[in-house]
């Protein structure tokens, strides 16, 4: 299988470290569906299952949990394929976002998702962190003061951003993120982990939107094993 390798961000190598694709994401958005005549992903080189299944993130419906951190470049590329595959999501799945907590840091990054989604702010902040990030260069050395100085600009009120970013609640979330990357076996983002069960990453040939075809591949797979509602139960 290919291995990616965790490579500076191009605009500043202190703020670097994510997991670079064998190749760079093609300039135009590619399909997030995978043609009709491709071929299936492949065991250990598009996916790899895991030894022991693991707790989902979440709850509920098949999981899709993208490991990721906006001090990723690479995560920030993947985004709007992300975006437009979340609209013809199958209804039976459910989408997580899970910040890496690498150390350093990813952990500061990590902590502003989890402050934004508790403020309510996520969905309003979350593209616009990578965009800060990696377009206006909003971020030099990545301290928590320097991130709510960030969100303060999309209209966030940064002592309150700054105050939930150290809130015990938020430590909570971190350690959580933590546990569920170190049980899945993540060490580099974007990675994808299906219900806690397989681990999808970028592979030369088929790039971001072959991960996506894989979670696909896998979705189908889960939704074909899962077990079948009695006529009783369906009518409940």
């Amino acid at each position: 299988m290919l291995r990616r390798l965790l490579a500076p961000v191009l605009f500043l190598a202190s703020l670097a470290a994510c997991a670079q694709p064998a190749t760079p994401p093609p300039t135009a958005k590619p399909a997030t569906r995978p043609a009709a005549a491709a071929p299936a992903p492949r065991l250990g080189t598009d996916y790899e299952v895991l030894p022991v299944p693991q707790p989902k993130y979440g709850v509920g419906r098949i999981e899709v949990a993208e490991v990721f951190s906006y001090r990723c470049i690479h995560c920030a590329e993947f985004q709007p394929l992300i975006n437009t595959w979340k609209k013809t999501m199958p209804a039976d799945a459910r989408w997580e976002y899970v910040p890496a907590v690498f150390g350093g840091s990813w952990d500061d990054f990590a902590r502003a998702y989890f402050a934004a989604d508790i403020l309510g702010v996520h969905k309003k902040t979350h593209d616009a962190a990578f965009k800060g990030i990696f377009v206006d260069e909003l971020i030099k050395t990545g301290t928590p003061e320097e991130i709510a100085d960030m969100y303060a600009k999309f209209g966030v009120d940064r002592a309150k951003f700054l105050g939930t970013m150290q809130s015990f609640g938020v430590t909570a979330k971190l350690n959580r993120a933590r546990q569920f990357a170190l049980r899945t076996g993540v060490s580099a983002t974007p990675t994808i982990i299906i219900n806690g069960k397989y681990r999808v990453t970028a592979t030369r040939d088929r790039g971001f939107a072959g991960m996506l075809a894989t979670v696909d591949h896998l979705i189908a797979r889960e939704r074909a094993a899962a077990p079948k509602a009695t006529p009783a139960q369906a009518s409940k």
